[in-house]
C-alpha cells in the first residue's frame, strides 16, 4: 500500500493509574524520512511508541501504520527496537538475527543466510557463531539491531536506539539508519541525546510532560529562534555602543546578541564609524538544542542534558 505517511496519529491519551503518561498526542511521520521524537526520560516517548506499534493500546484517540488502522497488521512490514534490550544467551548470534527475522515471517534457513552477510558486513564476521553472552555489550546491541532490521522491514522503530553504545558504535549506528533511509525505509527514533538527531533527521517531535511541543522540519525549530551575534572590539566603549541592541550582554570580552531586526549591515557601519576596532564579528545560527530550550523549557533541557551519557559511560560500553 502506498502512503504519504507511514504513521499517522491523532489525539492519542494513555493514563497508568491515576497517571497521564500521553495527554492527547498528534503526529505524522513522512514516509522514507529519518524522524525523531526527542525528550527527556520519562517524557512519555516509549509508550507513545508502543502505542503507534499497536502493542498497548491508547485510552483515547487512534492511529495508522503503514496504512493499517490495527498496527498489528503491518508487523511484518516494521522493525522494532526497544529500550529494554534482550537476546537469549545461549544462542548464536547468526540463529539469534535468523530468529528475530522468523517471527516476523522470515524463513529461518533465508534469516540464517542474510545473517551472516549483514554479520560480515558490519565488522562481526567472526562472531557470527558466538554466543550471545561471549559478546560484549556493543556487539550484543549491534546483533539485535540486526535481527531487526534482517527480515528487509519498510519501516524501523528505535527505542532510545544510542544507549550504551560507545562513540564508534553509535557512528556504526547513524551510518546504519542513513543507509536503510536511502533505500526508501522510513526510520523512526526516539532519543534523549539532541546531537544524534540534528545530525539524522529531517522532522522531529519534541515531547515534554506526555504532550508534543512542536512537530515540524529541524529547520523549522532552529528558525524560531534569531541568529546570535558574537562581538569582540578593542575599544570598550564609545558611541557606537548605542547601535547594539538594548538586550546585548558583554562577558568575558565578548558582546551576545540577537541579530537586530535591522539586519547586521547597520550595526557593521556603526562600528566602524564609532572606530569600535572589531577584532571578532560572527553569526551564529541557533542549534537544535537551543530550539529544544525554548521550545520545551528550561526544565525539560536541564534533564536532557543530566541524562545523556558521559565520555567515560560510553567508553565503558565497550
Amino acid at each position: 500500500m502506498n502512503v504519504t505517511n507511514a504513521i499517522e496519529a491523532h489525539g492519542l491519551v494513555k493514563d497508568f493509574g491515576g497517571f497521564r503518561a500521553v495527554d492527547g498526542i498528534d503526529l505524522a511521520v513522512p514516509a522514507g524520512s529519518i524522524f525523531g521524537v526527542l525528550g527527556p526520560n520519562g517524557a512519555g516517548k516509549t509508550t507513545t511508541l508502543r502505542m503507534l506499534l499497536g502493542i498497548i493500546d491508547p485510552d483515547a484517540g487512534h492511529r495508522t501504520l503503514l496504512g493499517e488502522a490495527k498496527p498489528l497488521r503491518a508487523a511484518a512490514q516494521v522493525g522494532y527496537l526497544p529500550e529494554e534490550r534482550g537476546l537469549y544467551p545461549g544462542m548464536q548470534a547468526r540463529e539469534a538475527i535468523a530468529f528475530m527475522g522468523a517471527l516476523r515471517g522470515l524463513p529461518l534457513k533465508e534469516g540464517r543466510v542474510r545473517a551472516d552477510a549483514m554479520l560480515e558486513t558490519y565488522g562481526l564476521g567472526d562472531a557470527k557463531r558466538k554466543t550471545i553472552r561471549t559478546l560484549s555489550k556493543g556487539m550484543a546491541q549491534t546483533v539485535q539491531l540486526l535481527g531487526t532490521l534482517v527480515h528487509r522491514p519498510r519501516l524501523i522503530v528505535l527505542d532510545e536506539p544510542f544507549s550504551g553504545l560507545d562513540a564508534l558504535n553509535q557512528q556504526r549506528l547513524e551510518g546504519l539508519i542513513r543507509e536503510q533511509a536511502a533505500q526508501g525505509v522510513t526510520i523512526l527514533f526516539s532519543t534523549h541525546v539532541i546531537a544524534h538527531a540534528e545530525r539524522l533527521c529531517e522532522r522531529v517531535a519534541i515531547i515534554a510532560g506526555g504532550r508534543i511541543r512542536f512537530e515540524g522540519g529541524v529547520e523549522e525549530a532552529r528558525s524560531r529562534l534569531r541568529p546570535r551575534v558574537r562581538l569582540v572590539t578593542r575599544v570598550a566603549d564609545g558611541p557606537w555602543r548605542a547601535a547594539l541592541p538594548a538586550e546585548a550582554m558583554r562577558k568575558d570580552g565578548v558582546w551576545q546578541f540577537d541579530v537586530p531586526d535591522s539586519g547586521i549591515e547597520p550595526l557593521l557601519k556603526a562600528l566602524i564609524d564609532g572606530s569600535a576596532g572589531i577584532e571578532t564579528l560572527s553569526i551564529e545560527r541557533p542549534g537544535l538544542h537551543d530550539a529544544f530550550v525554548a521550545i520545551a523549557g528550561e526544565a525539560a533541557a536541564r534533564e536532557m542534558d543530566a541524562t545523556a551519557p558521559t565520555a567515560e559511560e560510553l567508553e565503558a560500553a565497550a
